[in-house]
């Protein structure tokens, strides 16, 4: 049971019935309380992330938390509790918010927070959300507030009831679950198993099986606890009954306990064995409700008011709607926490003592009288000018006719959660849908409303509702709402991508361009742009090449810059995909001409095209223009609140720094699109991401890492029976994370399911880099015959393409036979050129590669020192870009090439660890802020780590010091 916030000192965490908080004994959870008390022992060394304990109504998951907490406050912890509130479910980030109620706005030394933070911070009266924060940023952000909190003796976040979390907290837990924050800080949840979201069942679920979450199911209490530790002065064989009564559940006992000593006789313990709705049996209602059974009608009114306020419970607020005087409301106050039915609560509120007398009292209260507090509510908080938000779930409990003013509250609370909180954002506009009248005259305001919901719908991850709603908004578009109806038809075909319904998508296009009366011009461009972008996800590029360029003219004929450089990116990307280099080149430099020049504001309906322009970039190797306009599409996305198109430009900017070897920061971009797509909830997006994510995680990850096998694994498992671009491209990554991890037949059969035996089911410009793959797995086999079979491939597609770094692979392919055949001296120059080729493309990643495989290849050629020169800047390549894959290759690499072992300069020598540390992140080029960040320190302490460093080097500036490391 829940007994307050306010604990009296503990006794030690093994007495189990001694401790005390709020009245009640702690009784028969020691050792769930000892698994709580390890987690904290050492938090952030190996220990769970999260803890999560679960139970039904009543089990005593409150208790254990309350004890729990005396525990880490004695030592030193600091210690947040929050709460989830069964009526405030469409108020983003309520327990967050909860939790946070006692730190000041913004907490000491954070400056620097964004302002965003404050929808989780509160108060929520600070002020609305900016509309263009990004969630998933705010996601980031808490984390990292929740890392600076738990810098001075640890942080210990519990959140009570988070089955009634609202869906944006789930959203945030599981980030918190998939992303554990650093350093010493450890969440707590408490929930009832059978009513939490399956969505965060699931994030729970997965968590415990990384070891991130460490799950505490509570059981009922034996007949000894209850009997010996509850009812000690009772006669045992009524204790015993009463045990039996309750099935072990602490409250349940306790109210028929209570019930017994009130009037045993009037109430056999065996009326509470039956159950009733939720998880409450009946016998304890009615047990609860005698409780409030000696009120006045102003008592029970009073309660009444408190349990239907909610975190607006304080004293001003429930004067006005009461309409009692101060001294009046002083007395009802009294009585009622005389009988311990509300208790004092965090910011002035009033709480009922348990959120099931909330519940029954709630439930309990006529519908006429909980519509009228609800009014008043509303009244009083637009008065004192409280948040839409605050004001909007009173409304929506209390206005069903038509009320202007109403109305304006509920678009506006959906207009401050669209950005964060985009299901409490369809929610409100579902209320506002409710009482906006369904006549002619508000016929276009409500398609503009529904179109708006079906927007956010999307972006919170409910597709088929979204779909549902956009279908009821063109069938309800008249001949005069052309645009309206456009923009819900291109809206549906992406949403219908989405849930990987690509016929459907391209059956509702070529009817809505086929339509009479027909489309604008205008909107025809908007409709061929969406047709054309299916490939070559569900259409094969060469198919749509004619609606491109019709759409492409189109364009120029209306001079639409957008709409002919939106075409341009697609032809560019189409192109880059078929492998026709020289005419992808030309759309892409074309495209890159108009978006370049468009500011901004013109570049909303552009993110998509800037995604696909970045993409084709990327296959064509120019990195820096990929990179480029990855970055503005992913700050436009961000601005406009397209949420669902960040995985394509995080992707596209992940894949640039994996070939650029930037492997950290490429991890994170990667971890962020699978954020999105999680939330997004299309199993077509996250096989995509997890694909790329795949990738990543071989690329960063030493050899035989098994995270990158079941990342490429779940990617397969995503996007199930489908043969698709996506499709192939997790089958492909689940070939190259086999090989890396050692297992060349499966690398084999995963590449040739995605391909085929020819591998014509691959896009032509990735056709020399899987067959390299190939090559490499039938040597391991001993197949030489298809190993030479790969390699001749590779040679053909890669002249064909003529681009560096295909041709680079397909060199290493022959070089691997020329090393099978004994021809090292062959193998070392075809590696050497192909380190050359990288090199001059910005391919580090690769040209690292090369190097690593050419220096062996070198020495046993008889090149000693140039063997030794490549490995070592093939190994610098791959440490300083965060590349484990190729660290791991240079260290299988090194006894055969390094054959005298060297010495580290005394300079070297003379640092300690922390300075070791500081100077490599200097040779990184990181200022001093980031290494601070980096390594949780202070700027001033790594300012003074750079003086030492740079004195024990004798070098005087910070590039002398990065040019001596790399040396070194």
């Amino acid at each position: 049971m829940e007994f307050g916030r306010e604990h009296t000192p503990a006794d030690a965490p093994g007495h189990a019935v001694a401790r005390r908080a709020g009245g009640s004994p702690f009784v028969g959870r020691t050792a769930e309380l000892e698994l709580l008390d390890r987690a904290i022992a050492r938090p952030g060394h190996d220990a769970p992330a999260l803890v999560d304990i679960s139970g039904a109504a009543g089990i005593g998951k409150s208790r254990l938390i309350a004890e729990f907490v005396i525990g880490a406050r004695r030592r030193g912890t600091t210690v947040l509790r929050g709460r989830a509130a069964e009526y405030e479910r469409h108020l983003p980030f309520h327990p967050f918010a909860d939790a946070f109620a006692d730190l000041d706005h913004r907490p000491p030394h954070a400056t620097d927070l964004p302002e965003a933070l404050s929808a989780v911070l509160g108060p929520r009266s600070a002020g609305p959300l900016p509309l263009t924060t990004d969630r998933f940023g705010l996601h980031r952000s808490v984390a990292a507030l929740l890392a600076r909190l738990g810098r001075s003796g640890g942080l210990v976040l519990v959140l009570d009831d988070v089955h009634w979390a609202d869906p944006a907290s789930v959203e945030l837990l599981g980030h918190l679950v998939r992303h554990p924050v650093p350093g010493p800080v450890v969440l707590v949840t408490a929930r009832r198993d059978r009513q939490t979201p399956v969505s965060l069942t699931a994030a729970l679920t997965r968590g415990a099986g990384t070891g991130a979450v460490l799950s505490i199911p509570l059981a009922p209490l034996t007949e000894r606890d209850c009997v010996e530790g509850l009812a000690p002065d009772l006669p045992h064989d009524r204790a015993t009954l009463l045990h039996t009564a309750g099935e072990g559940n602490p409250l349940h006992f306790l109210s028929l306990l209570h019930a017994y000593r009130e009037d045993a006789a009037r109430r056999p313990a065996s009326s509470a064995t039956g159950t009733g709705a939720g998880e409450l049996p009946t016998g304890l209602a009615s047990l609860l409700l005698d409780e409030l059974a000696p009120l006045t009608q102003p008592q029970r009114r009073t309660l009444e008011v408190i349990a239907l306020l909610g975190d607006q419970a304080v004293h001003p607020v429930i004067r006005e709607v009461t309409g009692r005087t101060d001294a009046e409301l002083d007395h009802d106050l009294e009585a009622l926490t005389r009988r311990d039915l509300v208790r004092p609560g965090p910011g002035g509120r009033m709480v009922p003592r348990h959120p099931v007398i909330r519940t029954l009292v709630h439930d309990s209260t006529a519908p006429g009288r909980r519509a009228s507090i609800h009014r008043a509510a509303a009244a009083e908080l637009a008065r004192t000018g409280a948040p839409a938000a605050d004001r909007a779930q009173h409304i929506e409990r209390s206005v069903t006719t038509w009320d202007p003013q109403a109305y304006a509250v509920l678009r506006q609370a959906a207009e401050q959660t669209a950005s964060t909180a985009p299901t409490s954002c369809a929610h409100w506009l579902l209320a506002a849908l409710r009482i906006l009248p369904d006549t002619p005259e508000h016929a276009a305001e409500r398609r503009d409303l529904m179109l708006w919901r079906a927007r956010a719908l999307g972006v919170a991850g409910e597709l088929r509702e979204s779909r549902d709603l956009l279908h009821r908004v063109i069938a309800a578009a008249g001949p005069e709402d052309s645009g309206v109806r456009t923009s819900a038809v291109v809206l549906c075909a992406l949403t219908e991508r989405h849930l990987g319904r690509f016929s459907e998508a391209l059956a509702l296009l070529r009817r809505e361009l086929n339509r009479t009366p027909e489309p604008s011009p205008r909107d025809r461009v908007s409709i061929g742009i969406e047709l054309s972008s299916s490939a070559p996800h569900s259409a094969s590029y060469p198919l749509m090449r004619g609606e491109v360029a019709r759409t492409l003219a189109d364009a120029r004929l209306l001079g639409d810059e957008r709409g002919e450089a939106a075409a341009l990116a697609v032809a560019a990307f189409g192109e880059a995909y078929e492998g026709d280099v020289t005419a992808a080149s030309a759309c892409a430099e074309q495209a890159a001409a108009i978006l370049d020049g468009l500011p901004d504001g013109d570049l909303a309906a552009l993110c998509e095209p800037l995604g696909r322009l970045g993409w084709a970039e990327a296959f064509l190797g120019r990195y820096a223009d990929a990179e480029r306009h990855a970055d503005r599409g992913l700050g436009v996305a961000r601005r406009s609140g397209q949420i669902y198109l960040l995985p394509l430009l995080l992707l596209c900017k992940a894949h640039v720094r994996v070939q650029t070897c930037r492997l950290p920061s490429a991890c994170e971009l990667a971890d962020e699109a699978e954020d999105v797509a999680r939330g997004v909830g299309s199993a077509e997006l996250l096989a995509f991401v997890l694909a790329n994510k795949a990738q990543v995680c071989v690329a960063s990850s030493a050899p035989g890492d098994p995270r990158a096998v079941a990342t490429a694994e779940e990617a397969v498992a995503a996007v199930g029976a489908s043969d698709n671009w996506r499709a192939s491209m997790a089958w492909c990554m689940l070939g190259y994370a086999a090989l890396t991890g050692g297992d060349p037949h499966r690398a084999r059969d995963a590449l040739l399911r995605a391909g085929g035996d020819d591998l014509r089911g691959l896009q032509p410009s990735m056709r020399p880099l899987f067959s390299e793959l190939l090559v490499t797995a039938a040597l391991a086999t001993g197949d030489v015959p298809a190993a030479s079979a790969w390699s001749e491939r590779a040679g053909r597609e890669a002249e064909r393409l003529g681009l560096p770094v295909q041709r680079a692979s397909a060199m290493r392919s022959a070089a691997q036979l020329a090393l099978h055949h004994g021809d090292a001296a062959t193998a070392a120059a075809l590696l050497a050129e192909a380190a050359a080729l990288c090199a001059r493309s910005g391919a580090v990643f690769w040209e690292a590669r090369s190097l690593l495989l050419a220096a062996p290849a070198m020495e046993a050629a008889g090149a000693g020192e140039r063997a030794v020169a490549m490995w070592r800047q093939g190994h610098r390549l791959a440490v300083s870009g965060g590349a484990g894959l190729l660290t791991g290759l240079a260290e299988m690499t090194r006894l055969s090439v390094l054959r005298t072992t060297s010495t580290a300069p005394s300079w070297l020598s003379s640092l300690t660890a922390r300075e070791r540390e500081v100077a490599g992140l200097v040779a990184e080029g990181l200022t001093n802020q980031a290494i601070a960040a980096r390594l949780y320190l202070s700027p001033r302490t790594v300012e003074t780590h750079v003086s030492r460093v740079l004195r024990k080097a004798g070098v005087a500036t910070r590039a002398a010091l990065a040019a001596l490391v790399s040396r070194s």
